[in-house]
C-alpha cells in the first residue's frame, strides 16, 4: 500500500537524522580582551559533507508528507552542486531514481559525487535552462521535481524540531553570550536565512540576521532595491551561494543586513581559516567569515560585547583543484594578498579597513 511505503520512507529519513550526531560548534580564536566570541557551525560533517544534507532531507520529507512522492517515483532537481549530491544519497536510501539537471560546464568532481550516490546528470547548455528542463523531465516521467529554489524556505520547520537554528541556540546555552548578536549566512536558495530569521523572531531573541552575497549574485541587489525580479545574468563563482536571479525561497523581510563580498576575499578567508584553525572549507564559508569579521569590527567600534555565529558550509577537500590551487586562482585574475592583509590587520587590531 502507498501509505505503508510512505510511512517506511519517512521512518528511514528520520533514522538517518537520528544516527547523525549534531554538527559541532567550533570557536574561532579571537583576542580575549575583545569580549566577543565567534562560532562556526560545522555542517561539513554531515554524511554527504555539506549544509545541503539538511535541505535535501527536508525537501524529500516535505514532498512525502504532501503525497508528491510514491514508491517508484523518479526525483528530479535543478542543481549541479551539493544539494544534488545529498538528494541522490536520500533517493538511493529510499530506492528511488534521481536525475539532476546540470550545465555542461559542471565540474567532473561534482558529477562523480552525484553518480557515486546513484544519481544521473542531465546536461543543458545554459544554466538558465535548468529550471524549465527539470520541470519538463519530471512531467515526462511522471516523477517529482523537488525544486529547491521554491520549496527551501517552507520545507524546514522553522519553529524547531532540531532544525539548524534550534541546534545553534541549544549549543550556545552554556556560553557566556548564549544569545548571539548576529547570525551570518549566505544565500543559495534563501532557505537557511529564512529558517534562522523566522526562528529568532518566533523565539523573540534579540539576534540580527546578516546575509553575505558574492559577486554576480542578485540577492543583494534585490534586497537593497526591494525588487524580487532583480537579475544579474551572471553565475556566482562561489559554489553553493549566489544566484543570477532572486529565488522564490529568498525572504528579504527577515534579513537585517546584507553584505556584498568580493570573491577573492572569500578565497583568502578560507585559506586563513585553515591556517588558524586547521578547519578547511569551501568558498561559501569564506564569504561567511568576511561578513562576520566586518560585523565584529563594528561591534568593537561601538563598544559592544557578545557572540556571532556563522557556518562552515562544506569541506575543503572538494576544492583542492580550484579554491586551494594557486594556478586556478591566478587564472581568474584574483589577487588574494590585499584581502588577506585586511583580515590579518582586523585579527590583530579589531579594525576593518575598507577597500
Amino acid at each position: 500500500m502507498t501509505a505503508d511505503w510512505t510511512g517506511s520512507a519517512i521512518a528511514m529519513l528520520e533514522a538517518d537524522a537520528n544516527r547523525s550526531a549534531d554538527t559541532h560548534l567550533h570557536v574561532f580564536p579571537l583576542p580575549a580582551e575583545w569580549g566577543i566570541d565567534l562560532y562556526l557551525k560545522d555542517e561539513s560533517v554531515h554524511p554527504t559533507g555539506s549544509l545541503k544534507h539538511r535541505l535535501a532531507r527536508s525537501l524529500i520529507l516535505y514532498a512525502l508528507v504532501n503525497g508528491r512522492i510514491h514508491d517508484g517515483s523518479t526525483l528530479v532537481e535543478a542543481s549541479s552542486g551539493s544539494t544534488a549530491v545529498s538528494e541522490a544519497y536520500f533517493a538511493r536510501m529510499l530506492g528511488l531514481s534521481f536525475v539532476t539537471v546540470v550545465p555542461r560546464s559542471t565540474s567532473q568532481e561534482k558529477i562523480d559525487l552525484i553518480e557515486f550516490y546513484g544519481g544521473r546528470c542531465h546536461f543543458v547548455d545554459a544554466a538558465s535552462d535548468m529550471y524549465a528542463e527539470a520541470e519538463r523531465l519530471a512531467a515526462e516521467c511522471g516523477g517529482h521535481y523537488l525544486d529547491q529554489f521554491t520549496y527551501a524556505e517552507r520545507a524546514t520547520d522553522w519553529r524547531g524540531n532540531n532544525n539548524i537554528a534550534e541546534s545553534v541556540f541549544s549549543q550556545l546555552s552554556r556560553e557566556r553570550h548564549p544569545i548571539p548578536s548576529w547570525i551570518v549566512v549566505g544565500a543559495g536558495t534563501g532557505g537557511t536565512s529564512a529558517t534562522f530569521g523566522r526562528y529568532v523572531r518566533y523565539r523573540r531573541h534579540d539576534t540580527r540576521i546578516a546575509v553575505v552575497d558574492p559577486e554576480g549574485s542578485a540577492f543583494y541587489g534585490g534586497w537593497a532595491n526591494q525588487d524580487p525580479s532583480f537579475t544579474t545574468g551572471t553565475p556566482s563563482r562561489i559554489e553553493g551561494i549566489g544566484r543570477p536571479r532572486v529565488e522564490p525561497s529568498f525572504v528579504p523581510g527577515i534579513i537585517d543586513e546584507m553584505i556584498p563580498v568580493p570573491d577573492a576575499a572569500s578565497i583568502a578567508a578560507i585559506r586563513l581559516l585553515k591556517q588558524r584553525t586547521l578547519h578547511w572549507a569551501g568558498g561559501s564559508t569564506g564569504t561567511n567569515l568576511v561578513g562576520a569579521f566586518q560585523l565584529i569590527a563594528r561591534m568593537l567600534r561601538d563598544g559592544e560585547r557578545g557572540s556571532v555565529v556563522t557556518l562552515i558550509c562544506d569541506g575543503g577537500a572538494r576544492y583542492l583543484d580550484t579554491y586551494y590551487s594557486d594556478d586556478w586562482v591566478a587564472e581568474r585574475g584574483w589577487d588574494l594578498a590585499p584581502h588577506r592583509a585586511r583580515m590579518e590587520h582586523f585579527l590583530s587590531s579589531g579594525e576593518w579597513r575598507e577597500e
